[in-house]
C-alpha cells in the first residue's frame, strides 16, 4: 500500500464521450466540434449543442478521456473541413455532405465497410489515421493541467458483431507513450485480439487499460462463461488476458444501467433501475439476452469459474460514463439534452417519444460518472488508481463513496484517523481480502457523502455474492440509513424512506435523508471456504426524473412508460474474498459429473429421458441448498415447477429464476442429444441426467460441471418452500 494512500482524494471524470470526430456523431449532426471542445466543456465552459443552443456542465470535472470511435476517426469531419489534409485527398469527395441525403449515404457506406470487413484503405492508412490520432494527442496535451485537470489520450474500439455492443474504451497512462495509431475493430472485432495488441503495446512501453461498457446491450456476449467470441472454450489464459487488460467496466451510461436486472436479482428491491429494453436487429425485434449482459451476474459467474476451474475472468472494477455523441454531456436530471445530436436534442420531439434507431428517447437517462481515489490529479496517479480498481461510479451526481474491508476483527470506524487505519489494516474497493482462518469473518466500513447540489442520502447497502458447487447466490444488506427507520425483524430490510417529490411541480425538498452516512458491517453468514465478493451501493432519496421535469416545462403529463421519480445512486468497485486451496479441500466439495462417471454412472439418452420424465412429475432436491421441488413435465413440451406441497407458490414465493425459471410459471422444454433443453433469459441451457445404481442426478450446463440435483421420492411431510434455487 502506498505511504500516501491516506491522502487520496475523489476525483470525478468522464470515461466515454464522442465529438464530431466520431463518424456517427457527425452523421447525427455534431459537425463542428473536436476533442478540444469536449475538454473545454468538462472544465466548465459553454459550448453549442448540435441544434445550436448553449449547453454547460453543472459541476466541472476533474478529468476526462475523449473516446471517439477509432474506426475512420475524424475522416468525415476533416473531409468537410476546407484546408485540412484529409480534405485534399481524392477519397474526400465521397465524404462531402452537400445535402441531407448525403448523411445517410455516408453513414451506410462507412458502416457497411466495417460490417463487411472491407475497409477503405485510403482512410485507414497510417498517413490518415495516424495524422488524426496525432492531433488528438496534441489536444489532450493542450488541455492537460497537472494538479488541476487531467486529459487522457484515449479512444473507443467499436466492435458490434450482429448488433451486439462489445465496445471497449482504451486509456493510455502517458500521452508520450502511445502507438502510431489506435487499434480498431477494422483490425479485428474480437476482444481477445484487442487484448493481444494491448499486451504488445505494454511490451513496447505503452501502458494502457481497457474499459468494457454498455454490457446491457451486448446480447449476453460481454461476459461469456463457456466459449469466447471465436468459439473456443474459455480457459485460464483467456481469463488472465482479460484480467490483465480489461480492468474496469461501465455500470451506467445514457443507454441504461448494467448493474443487474430484475430477473437476475428478484429479491433486490432496487434492481429495476434504468433498465433499458431495446429491440435489436438481425433478426428485427430480437430482445437482448439477459445472462451475460449484467455485471453482478458476471461477478457471480466469475466466482463459480474460480471455484470449479481455478480462474476468474470477471474481477472487474466499476466506472460510469456517458456515451454522449454531443461533445457535451448531460449528467443531471434537470439538465438533460439527449446524447445523439439532432436525433434526440429537441425537447418536444424527445418527450413525444421520438424513436432513435428504434429506441424511445424517453428511456434514455443522464450520464453516469466515475470517481477515482488518487493521490493527485495527474495522468499517472489517476491511471494507477484505475489500474488497481480503486474507482466508483455514480448515476450522475458527485456522491463521494469509500469502501474498505478487513479480516483482523479490528473496529477502526470511529477513530479520528479511520481512513489511515482502514488503509493500513485492510483493503480498499478493488482489492482482495486475505484468507480467513478459524471462526473469523470479514468486516467492512462504508462511508458516503451527498452531492451538495443533489438529493440527500437514503441508505448505504452492501451487496454480497458468493458461490457453492457452481451455483451462485446474492444478498443485499442495508448497513446505514437516514432517519429512525427500523429494519424488518425477519428480512433485515429497511423500509422506504418516503418521498417529498411533487410530481406536478417536478420538485422535491431535502427535508428527509442525510448529508452523510457511515456504517460498519460484519458478514453474519460468512463461510471461509467459499469465494465471495462485496460492493457498496448508495441511494439518494427520490427526486424527479428528467421526463417529469420536462413534462412540467412543456405543460404535459409525465409519460407512463417510465417512472416519474428516480433514486440516484453510487456503486463502489467490489472487494473479493478467495479461500485457500486447503480451505476448499477441507470443505464439502459437492458432486461433479466427473465424480459420477468415475463411480460408474450412466448418462440417460433421449429414449431413457423421454421415458423418465415426459408426462410425469418428478421430485428434485437441490443438494446445495436442500430445497425440494416438483416438476410437471407435460407431453406438450411444457414444464411447471411447484413447491414441496405440489402447489403453485404464492406471488411472494415466485421469482427464483437464476438456475432454471420462475416458480409456478410454465416454460418450454425439449429432449435433444441426451439432454433436457430449456431457456433462461433468452439463453438456452441443458440438463443432463445420470443414473448411479438406483439414484438419478442432474447437472446443468450453467453450473460448471457440478451435478447438484438429485431425484428424490415423493415427499410425505415436508416444510413449505425452502431457500433459493429452482430445479432443473
Amino acid at each position: 500500500m502506498s505511504s500516501r494512500a491516506q491522502e487520496r482524494q475523489a476525483y470525478f471524470g468522464e470515461t466515454h464521450v464522442h465529438t464530431g470526430w466520431s463518424f456517427d456523431a457527425y452523421i447525427f449532426g455534431n459537425t463542428k466540434t473536436t476533442p478540444a471542445d469536449a475538454y473545454r466543456y468538462a472544465k466548465g465552459e459553454t459550448i453549442k449543442h448540435p441544434l445550436g443552443y448553449d449547453i454547460k456542465i453543472d459541476t466541472p470535472l476533474d478529468w476526462m478521456g475523449v473516446t471517439d470511435h477509432s474506426e475512420y476517426v475524424g475522416t468525415v469531419a476533416l473531409a468537410n473541413t476546407p484546408g485540412s489534409d484529409i480534405s485534399k485527398l481524392p477519397i474526400a469527395q465521397k465524404l462531402i455532405v452537400h445535402a441531407p441525403a448525403d448523411v445517410q449515404r455516408i453513414y451506410l457506406w462507412l458502416g457497411g465497410t466495417i460490417v463487411d470487413k472491407k475497409p477503405i484503405e485510403a482512410l485507414i492508412s497510417p498517413e490518415v489515421a495516424g495524422s488524426v490520432w496525432k492531433q488528438n494527442i496534441q489536444m489532450a496535451d493542450q488541455a492537460n493541467e497537472p494538479g488541476k485537470f487531467t486529459a487522457f489520450c484515449s479512444y473507443e474500439w467499436t466492435s458490434t458483431p450482429d448488433n451486439r455492443n462489445m465496445h471497449r474504451n482504451v486509456f493510455f497512462k502517458d500521452c508520450a507513450k502511445v502507438p502510431v495509431a489506435p487499434y480498431s475493430s477494422i483490425d479485428s472485432s474480437n476482444p481477445s485480439d484487442l487484448w493481444a495488441w494491448m499486451d504488445d503495446q505494454r511490451k513496447a512501453g505503452n501502458e494502457l487499460l481497457a474499459i468494457s461498457h454498455n454490457a446491457n446491450l451486448s446480447d449476453g456476449h460481454m461476459f461469456p462463461t463457456d466459449v469466447d467470441e471465436k468459439g473456443r472454450p474459455i480457459d485460464a489464459a483467456w481469463a488472465a488476458s482479460r484480467d490483465r487488460n480489461e480492468r474496469l467496466t461501465e455500470i451506467k451510461q445514457i443507454k441504461g444501467a448494467s448493474e443487474t436486472h430484475p430477473t437476475l436479482s428478484p429479491n433486490d428491491e432496487f434492481a429495476n433501475f434504468e433498465i433499458l429494453t431495446y429491440l435489436l436487429g438481425d433478426p428485427a425485434g430480437r430482445f437482448p439476452t439477459v445472462p451475460g449482459s449484467y455485471i453482478r451476474q458476471a461477478l457471480k459467474d466469475g466466482l463459480s469459474m474460480m471455484e470449479a476451474q481455478g480462474y476468474n475472468p470477471y474481477k472487474t472494477g466499476f466506472v460510469g460514463g456517458s456515451d454522449s455523441h454531443n461533445t457535451g454531456v448531460p449528467y443531471r436530471q434537470d439538465n438533460f439534452f439527449g446524447g445523439h445530436g439532432r436525433a434526440d436534442g429537441d425537447m418536444k420531439q424527445r418527450m413525444a417519444g421520438r424513436l432513435f434507431a428504434g429506441l424511445d428517447t424517453r428511456l434514455e437517462n443522464p450520464a453516469g460518472l466515475t470517481g477515482v481515489w488518487a493521490e493527485e490529479n495527474t495522468r499517472a496517479s489517476l491511471f494507477d488508481a484505475m489500474q488497481r480498481k480503486e474507482t466508483f461510479a455514480t448515476s450522475g451526481p458527485h456522491i463521494r463513496l469509500r469502501f474498505f474491508g478487513r479480516t483482523d476483527g479490528a473496529d477502526v470506524a470511529n477513530r479520528p484517523d479511520w481512513v489511515k487505519a482502514a488503509y493500513a489494516g485492510g483493503v480498499p474497493m478493488g482489492g482482495d481480502l486475505p484468507p480467513v482462518e478459524g471462526a473469523g469473518a470479514p468486516s467492512f466500513i462504508v462511508w458516503a457523502v451527498k452531492d451538495p447540489t443533489s438529493g440527500n442520502l437514503d441508505r448505504v447497502q452492501i451487496v454480497k455474492g458468493w458461490t457453492k458447487h457452481g451455483q451462485s447466490f446474492e444478498k443485499v444488506h442495508d448497513v446505514a440509513w437516514a432517519g429512525s427507520r427500523t429494519p424488518d425483524q425477519v428480512t433485515g430490510v429497511v423500509p422506504p424512506i418516503g418521498s417529498t417529490v411533487n410530481i406536478a411541480e417536478a420538485s422535491y425538498t431535502n427535508t428527509i435523508g442525510s448529508v452523510e452516512l457511515k456504517g460498519t458491517w460484519t458478514d453474519p453468514e460468512f463461510d471461509p471456504s467459499l469465494d465471495a465478493f462485496y460492493y457498496a451501493r448508495v441511494l439518494e432519496i427520490p427526486t424527479p426524473r428528467w421526463t417529469t421535469i420536462q413534462a412540467r416545462d412543456l405543460g404535459i403529463a409525465p409519460p407512463d412508460n417510465v417512472a416519474a421519480t428516480i433514486q440516484e445512486r453510487a456503486w463502489s468497485s467490489p472487494i473479493w474474498y478467495t479461500p485457500t486451496q486447503e480451505l476448499r479441500v477441507a470443505a464439502d466439495n459437492g458432486t461433479t459429473v466427473a465424480d459420477l462417471k468415475q463411480q460408474g454412472a450412466v448418462q440417460l439418452d433421449n429414449a431413457a429421458l423421454t421415458d423418465f420424465i415426459v408426462g410425469k412429475t418428478t421430485w428434485v432436491r437441490n443438494n446445495v441448498t436442500g430445497a425440494v421441488y416438483n416438476i410437471a413435465w407435460t407431453t406438450s413440451g411444457q414444464r411447471l415447477i411447484g413447491n414441496v406441497n405440489g402447489a403453485i407458490p404464492q406471488p411472494a414465493e415466485v421469482g427464483d429464476v437464476i438456475h432454471g425459471g420462475a416458480l409456478g410459471v410454465g416454460s418450454a422444454y425439449a429432449i435433444k442429444d441426451g439432454a433436457i433443453v430449456t431457456t433462461l433469459g433468452n439463453t438456452p441451457y441443458e440438463a443432463t441426467v445420470y443414473k448411479l445404481d438406483d439414484k438419478y442426478f442432474a447437472a446443468r450446463s450453467n453450473e460448471f460441471g457440478y451435478a447438484n440435483y438429485e431425484v428424490v421420492p415423493t415427499p410425505q411431510a415436508l416444510d413449505p418452500l425452502d431457500q433459493q434455487k429452482a430445479p432443473f
